[in-house]
Parts: structure tokens; C-alpha cells; sequence
């Protein structure tokens, strides 16, 4: 007979077997999750177990909800109706507590309740990995460093149908689900649109049974926790974890070695190997991602890091040196302290470094572990790229690429060609950024200094996209095949390859026509390895040579006929060939990204054109099909159903279904009631009551009291000089300016009252960023203390804006804004969010506002703004000093300089927008050239909002229009058309 569970106990030393409770028999497995209980097809049945216990709830004895009474051997299934729920948080109360047993109060509740959940969410994700393992089909991987997922515990009882059943629990038990529910803290594991789309990616792929795993890092303090004082933003760090997360399980059977530093030596078997340095550990830790209305259960894989307890320094310790015993400790445990670490310093980007190879080698350890296992004794590695997709989210894990290289050839024994033509085949890329600072580059001396057999390997690859550029443009124009190879290749500021270099060296005249007798091709003088290696002797010592065995072999005149490379005379290598002694060597990620995989992504219409036509251009004519479009999407989950539950039921009570949850396209019905009255009347009550929450969320984080009555205007994203939150509150402060200006009569007949609320963080070291944060609460302290004023203009900052914080702005906004510099948003996901429920949205033909404003349509968008095939002149007239500013662009600078908003200097703030050239100067992001159209175009705004029934109506068919941004429509896009992985329906 099969024992019963512990619950507490140890799941890492759980055996392998699974257990069926409709018989006595144990049905081995291969499980790599956890113990898993299989009670028949419907996955709300609760397993339950007999075990009798007092309550510290109440005097009643109550059961272990692993088990039940009925069955003859003590275990049996019940359903997960609100009483065995209840059974269940009173269980995890008593039996695992992470709190003094005294009393049930909220954060004991959260506990209790999560752990609750989390059963069910093991049995599922046991069940989905058991089956995966059996039918090893192909599946994908997302890598990256950020998932923003937001708080847990109602996302996933939403997703298991059992909401309704959980707040029936907690009433009984003397807790609202609501307030369970705020204790949650928000899991700090990203900061904006990169990480949030991760984890939309991951609730579709759940959702829609696509076979996939989620890799990141597990931050132990966030980005950074923000506070706002009177001299603006302050970071502290981020305490989500110091009371310890329900959600994850740490799998201490799963780790791998991560190496840095040491050196590359060549043994006698002829094969690199990477020796000494410093060498951490990274351990697993399993959160599980459940789909809507599925079994389905997969998993978001994060590492952390630290070194083995023999690694702790005893005699240093005890001789004193406390800080030196535990130095290795500390080195290791600080790659996964915060995310983003400042890299100003040399420490600061080792750091980032180090984290981005920890994400790429612990988890391509981890997938080359499972592939291995899956194919049980009959690995064949040239299936690796048929039963394995790896999605590079951004730059970040580009170091995937050599370090899958690594792995196949140094620790699998694959030759250089079969682990190149697999890593392509596997890897994919999606660009996020066009912003040049935001395509990451790191030091080639720093990444040999930390990475040098990754160094070999980026040389190696560099090289044979160089052969590719040869072979396809020739030899014919060496000046333009420069040209091509500095823009291309993937380090930068770098010495030419020898046989590279030979191309651009012209013989002396007497030697001319003794050069021509060479019959040579252009593609084989770079292959020709013998030829590489003369030339290597002659000109640099070549740290590793390329394989032979599969290079054509040289076309020349017999070698009595041509004179030595020692004997034939050449002019100096020309001057263009040498690198720039003042400019440092670099590495391009973004351009080794495109090489070493199969696919390149943009993540909107317009993103990706310009990704195609400026960007990577060079690249595109090369590869042509490797470059595709995803425009990308948010969950509707989360991003409505669960955050917006008012506005979800009267969507499903119009529509007659609640199948637009899982088929956007049906929101495009709601077009057809746009002007019913009905329909108008119980949207806007909706609104009113998601304001109110927003009312109450701002006493409660800034102080100040606002009116529903006013218009809710909102930008809500990370602060930077692109994404323009100093256009906004440049264009609040000309407002505030006039108001001023006017009676109270004539201000109220002009002006529609607002509520213009910003929130998001400015990175800690971004110093223009930081100035723009404290401009706005400087002007908030102002206005909102003007008694002339009162309602009709309030301004807000929201500290520590995250996930949390935009469930509950998001159903409450009438405007949002979505004002980016055109052209360099890639896509932006929040105005996704914000159309999605029902917001008007103004901005730029920017990132993905190209495409919602054709679909909500273009009577029902704000648009305003230079086009982005305009921005290059635009700064082009600016630094030839043509630019006239608006007189009211010139006026509100002067107000601003004149001390009305404090006595802090904003001379360096509003000097960016002066001046014709210069760094952090001239306008770059063009937020003067813009002003005015912005300020009529808000004046539109205003008109159109006095007429609340146009108003509605342009709400209703924000929303009907924004079925196409679902990220379940992007993951479809993706697996058919990059990974090729098919849904696969749990039995």
C-alpha cells in the first residue's frame, strides 16, 4: 500500500513514483518536479488525507487535506468546494507555519492560503511534466533577465476557477480574500515592459498548452524599492523576500557549476580546456505557472547563487579575517543581490556580466540535462534543435550562444561545424531596442578577462560571419567590403583576422603581375586553413585554429612558381584597417545574437521595419528570412478579467459568453453596442468605481485627496528622456501657467478638471531621469496646494509603482499617455493594457500605437507628434541651428526657471532642451518640436471629454479594438513561426 504524504517534508527526497489513490498499486515514473498525485481527469479534485489534529482556529478537529475519510486504506479525493478549502488553509495553518501559532491574522492568512494553492499548483505541474518527459516533444525555453509577475495568489486561483470557492473560505475563517490577498508583496523580479511581457508570455503558453519553461535569476532585493522625499526619488532595497515566498520551492538536487575567470589551456586529446578561476554554484528554484481553465502547469525555473560550505575559509575565520573567510560566500551570493546592478564602475559591469552568464550557463546546463534524459540512451545531438527552442528575451542572454557551443564541443565532444549548425538551428532573438545604448556591448578585455574561453568562441563565430560578408560581396570594392565588415561584425574596434586583412594589402608594382598568376576565390582565400595559419605566423599568434577536416583545399599555381609570403614584398597595411588606439574593443551582443541564431524578432510593426531598414539593415539583405515581426501582446487574465472583474462581467453579459477571455476576437463584438445607452450607463458606472479605488489608493500613498469627478490622465512606464514625462508635466505646467493666468469663471469654462498621475522608477544612477521625478513632485507640491486651483488640476506621483499598483490604475483610466519620441518605443505593452480597458490613449506613431490606433480606429486615438521617418532631419535642423521653439514652448521653460515650483535649480534639467549640439543637450528627444502639436492636441482631449457620451463611445471601441494585443495571439505567432512546438492536452 502506497504511504501518505508529507507535506512538509522534504520533496527532494521524495521517491519517483507516483501514487494512484483509486487503487493500492504504485505506477513507477520518471517525475522531475515534484510527488505527484494523480486523482483522475478533473483538476479541481482535491486530494485529501486522514489525519485528525486541533485547530488553533477554532476547537473542531480538522483533517489533513492531503487525505479523507471513506476509503480503506485512509485516502480518498474530494472536490475543492469552499469547505475542504477551508480544511486545507486551516491545515497549512497549523502544520506549516511561518508564524508564531497565536493567532490567524492577515499575513498568516496569506500564508496559509497560498500554500493552500500551491498543492493543487504541484499536482498539476507534476502531472504536466510527467506527461512532457513520456512524450518528449519538442520544447521551448524563454530566457530572461527579467519577469515582472506581479502579486500571485489571485492570478492563480482566477486561473484554477476557485476564486468564488476561496472567498467563501476566507469569510468563513474571518478574512476578506481582498485583504489576504494585499499581503502579498509584488515579486521584485523585473521593472518594466521587458519583464512584464515575459510573464504574459508565460500565462498564455500555460493557457494555450504550448510545452515550455520560463529561465531568470531569483534577485534577493529587486531593482530597488522606491521612496519619494523632498528631494526626489531615494532607493532602498526591496524586502519581498524577507518574509519568504510560498510560491517557490527551492530545488537544492538542482544545481550546476558556473566557472569565471582562470585560463584556457589546450590537453593532450587536442581539446580546450577551461581551467582555474572562480567557481560558484547555481541552485533551482521552481515557481509554478498556471493556464486558464487547463491543467496545464508550467514552470518559471530561477537561479540563485552561492559555493560549496568547504569554500568558507575556517582558519581565516578563526584567525580573524572574518571578511576574507567568508569572501567567496559573498562573491557568489551578490550576482543574484539586485537586478541591474550600477555599472559605472569596472565592479559594477563584472557584475551584470556574471549575471547574465549565470542565467545562460545554469540553464543550458539544465536544458542539455533534460534533452539528455528525455532521450534516455539514445542521445543523438543533430536532434537537439528538433526537441529544443531557446528564445533570447533581448541582449541579455546572448551569451547563450557561445556557451551552448562550449557545452556541445568542450564537454560533449561535438566538432566545431555540428555544435555551430545546432546552436544556430536552437537559438532565436527578439530585439527590444533600437536605442544605441540600449544594444549592449561589453569589453572585450573585460570578457577575456572574465569569460576567455567565450572569447575563443566569439572569435571563432566572427570569423565565419566574415566569410559570409566575403562571399557574398566580394573582393571587387575593398573599401565597401571595409564598410561592411566594421558595421557587422561582432567585435568591434578590432584588429582584422589575418587571412581578413590579406584581402586589403596591395602588392608593390614590381609584384603586380606575379600576384595575378594566383588563381584564387575570394570565399577560399577565407577558409583555406593552411593558408590561415601562414599568415597567422607572419602577422599574429592565432589562439586556436579552425577544424580541418571540412575546408576546401587552396586552387594555386605550383608553389615553384610563387614566391614565399617572407619573400613577396607588400606595402603597409592600409591605415583604415587598424583599429582606433583611443576607442576601446568591444563585443556587439545584438550583432551576435542575429549570427548564432535561427530567427530575429521585432516586437512591433513599426519596430520591426526599422529594424529591417536602419538598424540591422546590412544583416537583413544578408539574411532576409531570418527577420520576422511579433507584435507583442498582454494576458487578458490578468490584464482585465482579473484586475477589471466589474468591466469583465458586463463584457461577458453583452457578448453572452466568457469565451473573449480566451478568444479576444470577440471583444470586436462590443463594436456593434457602442452607442447603446444601456450599455453606456453601466460602463461608466464601472469607471466611476474603479476611480474610487484609485481615490483611496492615493490617500493612501501620497496624502493627497482627489475627485472621481475628474478626468484620470495617466502615464505609467520607467522614467526616461525617450519615453517623455517631461513633455507631460512640461504641458501640466503651461496648463497650471494659464489657469493661473484666468478667473476662477473663465478657468472652470476652459478646462476639464484632471487628475494627471505618473508613477514608475528612474534607474538609480540615471541622473537626467532622477531630476525629471523630482521636477514632477515639486510641481505636484505646488498645484496641489494652490487653492485657486482646488479640483480642477492635481497632479500625482505614485512611489514604488508595480504591478500591483497598475491592477488598480488601469481600470480606473480615462487618458493615457503613450507620448515616446517616434521611433524609438519598440512596442510599449501598457498601452496594450490600457486600451484593453476601455482608456482613450493619446500619444505618438510610436512602437505598438501604430497598430492599436487602427484597430480601436483614428477618431478614437489622440495622435500628435513628429512621424518617425521625419526624427533625422529633425536633429539634423536642430544642430544646423534652424529650429525656431514656440513661443509657448520658450514661455513655460522661463516659468519653470523662475522658482515657481521651489528652490531647487532645474538649470541642468531644462538645459537638455537647449542649445544646437553637445551631449545632454539639443533636444534630442525632441520634446520641443512636438510641444505645441501636444498642447493642441490636448485641448482636443478636453473637448472631447465634456461630451461624455462621445467619450464612452470611444471607450467601448478602445476596448472592441484591442482584441488583437492578447499575448495568447503573439505565443501563437511565435511557436508556429520560430520554435515550431505544437499544444499538447494533457490526458
Amino acid at each position: 500500500m502506497a504511504s501518505p504524504v508529507n507535506l512538509r517534508s522534504n520533496f527532494s527526497s521524495i521517491p519517483r513514483i507516483s501514487t494512484d489513490f483509486r487503487s493500492s498499486s504504485i505506477v513507477p515514473f520518471t517525475s522531475h518536479l515534484f510527488f505527484s498525485v494523480q486523482s483522475g481527469r478533473n483538476s479541481r479534485r482535491c486530494p485529501l488525507r486522514t489525519l485528525r489534529v486541533r485547530s488553533i482556529i477554532t476547537d473542531r478537529d480538522i483533517k489533513d487535506p492531503v487525505s479523507g475519510d471513506g476509503d480503506p486504506n485512509g485516502i480518498n479525493t474530494l472536490a475543492c468546494d469552499s469547505s475542504a478549502i477551508e480544511t486545507r488553509i486551516k491545515y497549512h495553518a497549523e502544520f506549516t507555519p511561518s508564524f508564531s501559532p497565536e493567532h490567524f491574522n492577515l499575513p498568516k492568512a496569506y500564508f496559509a492560503t497560498a500554500e493552500s494553492v500551491r498543492d493543487e499548483l504541484i499536482r498539476n505541474w507534476n502531472l504536466t511534466y510527467d506527461y512532457y518527459d513520456r512524450m518528449n516533444m519538442k520544447q521551448a525555453y524563454y530566457l530572461s533577465m527579467e519577469f515582472l509577475q506581479g502579486r500571485a495568489l489571485l492570478n492563480a486561483i482566477g486561473n484554477l476557477e476557485l476564486t468564488g470557492e476561496y472567498a467563501d473560505a476566507l469569510t468563513k475563517l474571518g478574512h476578506n480574500l481582498e485583504s489576504v490577498a494585499r499581503q502579498e508583496p509584488d515579486a521584485a523580479l523585473g521593472n518594466g515592459g521587458l519583464g512584464r511581457l515575459a510573464s504574459c508570455f508565460l500565462d498564455s503558453l500555460a493557457t494555450l498548452n504550448y510545452p515550455a519553461w520560463g529561465y531568470g535569476l531569483r534577485y534577493k532585493y529587486g531593482l530597488f524599492q522606491q521612496n519619494i522625499t523632498k528631494d526626489g526619488q531615494e532607493e532602498v532595497a526591496e524586502s519581498w523576500l524577507e518574509m519568504g515566498n510560498p510560491w517557490e520551492i527551492v530545488r537544492n538536487d538542482v544545481s550546476y557549476p558556473i566557472k569565471f575567470y582562470g585560463k584556457v589551456v589546450e590537453g593532450s586529446d587536442g581539446k580546450k580546456h577551461w581551467i582555474g578561476g572562480e567557481n560558484i554554484k547555481a541552485v533551482a528554484y521552481d515557481i509554478p505557472i498556471p493556464g486558464y481553465k487547463t491543467k496545464t502547469t508550467i514552470n518559471l525555473r530561477l537561479w540563485s547563487t552561492k559555493v560549496q560550505p568547504q569554500d568558507f575559509d575556517l582558519s581565516a575565520f578563526n584567525a580573524g579575517d572574518h571578511v576574507k573567510a567568508n569572501e567567496a560566500q559573498a562573491n557568489a551570493e551578490k550576482i543574484c543581490f539586485i537586478l541591474y546592478p550600477g555599472d559605472d564602475s569596472m565592479e559594477g559591469k563584472s557584475l551584470r556580466l556574471k549575471q547574465q552568464y549565470t542565467l545562460c550557463s545554469a540553464s543550458l546546463q539544465d536544458i542539455i540535462a533534460r534533452f539528455e534524459r528525455r532521450s534516455r540512451n539514445l542521445v543523438n545531438w543533430e536532434e537537439f534543435p528538433e526537441k529544443v527552442a531557446v528564445q533570447m528575451n533581448d541582449t541579455h542572454p546572448t551569451l547563450c550562444i557561445p556557451e551552448l557551443i562550449r557545452l556541445l564541443v568542450d564537454v560533449k565532444g561535438l566538432s566545431w561545424n555540428e555544435a555551430w549548425s545546432i546552436t544556430q538551428r536552437t537559438t532565436a532573438y527578439t530585439n527590444h531596442t533600437v536605442l544605441p545604448e540600449a544594444l549592449e556591448k561589453w569589453s572585450l578585455e573585460l570578457m577575456q578577462m572574465l569569460l576567455p574561453r567565450h572569447v575563443e568562441i566569439i572569435e571563432m563565430i566572427d570569423e565565419e560571419l566574415m566569410k559570409d560578408i566575403i562571399s557574398v560581396h566580394g573582393t571587387a570594392d575593398l573599401e565597401l567590403l571595409d564598410e561592411k565588415l566594421r558595421h557587422m561584425r561582432i567585435l568591434e574596434n578590432l584588429e582584422f583576422p589575418p587571412s581578413v586583412a590579406q584581402l586589403f594589402v596591395k602588392p608593390k608594382e614590381d609584384q603586380v603581375k606575379l600576384k595575378e598568376k594566383v588563381l584564387v576565390k575570394p570565399s577560399d582565400i577565407v577558409e583555406n586553413e593552411e593558408f590561415e595559419s601562414q599568415v597567422g605566423r607572419e602577422e599574429v599568434k592565432l589562439e586556436e585554429e579552425e577544424p580541418v577536416d571540412e575546408e576546401p583545399s587552396l586552387e594555386e599555381e605550383p608553389v615553384d612558381e610563387e614566391p614565399s609570403l617572407e619573400e613577396k614584398p607588400v606595402d603597409e597595411e592600409p591605415s583604415f584597417l587598424k583599429p582606433d588606439p583611443k576607442l576601446p574593443k568591444m563585443v556587439r551582443m545584438a550583432n551576435l545574437s542575429i549570427v548564432g541564431g535561427h530567427a530575429v524578432n521585432g516586437v512591433a510593426e513599426i519596430h520591426t521595419d526599422i529594424v529591417k531598414e536602419e538598424v540591422f539593415n546590412e544583416f537583413y539583405k544578408l539574411w532576409p528570412s531570418k527577420f520576422h515581426n511579433k507584435t507583442n501582446g498582454v494576458t487578458p487574465r490578468r490584464w482585465i478579467r482579473f484586475c477589471n472583474p466589474e468591466l469583465s462581467k458586463i463584457i461577458t453579459n453583452w457578448l453572452g459568453t466568457e469565451d473573449w477571455v480566451l478568444n479576444t476576437k470577440k471583444l470586436g463584438e462590443l463594436r456593434q453596442f457602442a452607442d447603446n445607452e444601456d450599455l453606456h450607463m453601466e460602463w461608466k458606472v464601472a469607471k466611476r468605481n474603479n476611480k474610487l479605488k484609485v481615490v483611496s489608493l492615493i490617500k493612501e500613498r501620497t496624502g493627497y485627496i482627489v475627485s472621481p469627478d475628474a478626468m484620470f490622465d495617466i502615464q505609467v512606464k520607467r522614467i526616461h528622456e525617450y519615453k517623455r514625462q517631461l513633455l507631460n508635466i512640461l504641458g501640466i505646467v503651461y496648463r497650471y501657467k494659464k489657469m493661473k493666468e484666468m478667473s476662477a469663471t473663465k478657468r472652470k469654462e476652459r478646462f476639464v478638471p484632471r487628475v494627471c498621475i505618473f508613477g514608475g522608477k528612474a534607474f538609480a544612477t540615471y541622473v537626467q531621469a532622477k531630476r525629471i521625478v523630482k521636477f514632477i513632485t515639486d510641481v505636484a507640491a505646488t498645484v496641489n496646494n494652490d487653492p485657486d486651483i482646488g479640483d480642477l488640476l492635481k497632479v500625482i506621483f505614485i512611489p514604488d509603482y508595480n504591478v500591483s499598483v497598475a491592477e488598480t490604475l488601469i481600470p480606473a483610466s480615462e487618458l493615457s499617455q503613450h507620448i515616446s519620441t517616434a521611433g524609438m518605443e519598440a512596442s510599449g505593452t501598457s498601452n496594450m493594457k490600457f486600451a484593453m480597458n476601455g482608456c482613450v490613449l493619446i500619444g505618438t506613431l510610436d512602437g505598438a500605437n501604430v497598430e492599436i490606433r487602427q484597430e480601436v480606429g483614428e477618431d478614437n486615438f489622440f495622435l500628435f507628434g513628429a512621424r518617425a521617418h521625419e526624427i533625422a532631419d529633425l536633429r539634423k535642423e536642430r544642430a544646423e541651428g534652424k529650429f525656431v521653439p514656440d513661443k509657448r514652448f520658450t514661455e513655460v521653460k522661463k516659468f519653470v526657471l523662475s522658482g515657481a515650483f521651489g528652490t531647487y535649480n532645474y538649470q541642468e534639467l531644462i538645459g537638455s532642451l537647449e542649445g544646437n549640439e553637445g551631449f545632454g543637450r539639443a533636444d534630442y528627444f525632441l520634446v520641443g518640436k512636438d510641444f505645441p502639436s501636444y498642447l493642441q492636441c490636448q485641448e482636443m482631449v478636453d473637448e472631447a471629454y465634456r461630451d461624455q457620451k462621445k467619450w464612452t463611445r470611444m471607450s467601448i471601441l478602445n476596448t472592441a479594438g484591442s482584441y488583437k494585443f492578447s499575448s495568447d495571439r503573439t505565443i501563437h505567432e511565435y511557436a508556429n513561426e520560430i520554435w515550431n512546438i505544437e499544444p499538447v492536452l494533457l490526458p
